[in-house]
């Protein structure tokens, strides 16, 4: 609600000019904002609770214990118990709506949430091992936090050894359309250096035939 003497300017003025109807228009305008703004921080301050009684009650997975003297937390409708994950001799809770926890989503045939980190650990003639630890499909590239770095690191070494300016490894490391991008322009560049030399070869071949 707007202040008294805006309530009361409103009443007063029943017939407004052009200049008038702007200004009561971008003072309601201001006073629905803030209604908004403190709807949106009463809708964080139920999330954070809601958030806080689902941590209590399902925890971080993966997690091996329990604390059984947290019971001033309000549990709300929340249910505490929890189950065990499914796979025989892990100790880790399960996750919310599934019978795995997080390092055994994967066994779960009916998720669609994680995928493998496809990081290639070591190869060998029988093909390449890879990480295989668990990751959201939305990541990308698809790589576990510990090898992200490691790809980081062998993206910023290839960098430099192409004669980028890439001053520290800690830097991030350029976006992927910015390493498309340089990649075309080395395939073109090396595509013309092979026509013009096939370019040359034709010539020469022509002038030993004419001669």
């Amino acid at each position: 609600m707007g202040s008294a003497a805006e309530v009361d300017e409103d009443v007063v003025l029943p017939v407004l000019g052009r200049e008038e109807v702007v200004k009561r228009r971008c003072r309601r305008l201001k006073q629905l904002g803030r209604v908004y703004k403190d709807h949106y921080w009463c809708m964080m301050d139920e999330l954070k609770r809601k958030y806080r009684r689902y941590y209590w009650s399902y925890g971080k997975s993966p997690v091996t214990e329990t604390n059984d003297d947290d019971n001033d937390v309000d549990d709300g409708n929340f249910e505490l118990e929890f189950s065990w994950c499914a796979i025989r001799g892990c100790k880790n809770k399960a996750m919310a709506l599934t019978k795995f926890c997080h390092a055994h989503i994967l066994s779960d045939s009916k998720q669609t949430l994680y995928m493998r980190c496809n990081y290639v650990v070591q190869s060998l003639q029988a093909g390449p091992i890879i990480c295989g630890k668990t990751v959201l499909k939305c990541t990308v590239p698809p790589l576990c936090p510990g090898h992200y770095q490691k790809a980081e690191k062998h993206v910023t070494r290839a960098l430099k050894k192409a004669g980028l300016n890439v001053s520290s490894t800690n830097k991030v490391a350029p976006k992927f359309h910015i390493l498309i991008a340089e990649s075309v322009r080395q395939i073109q560049i090396s595509r013309r250096i092979a026509e013009k030399e096939m370019q040359e070869y034709l010539e020469i071949k022509e002038e030993e035939i004419s001669i």
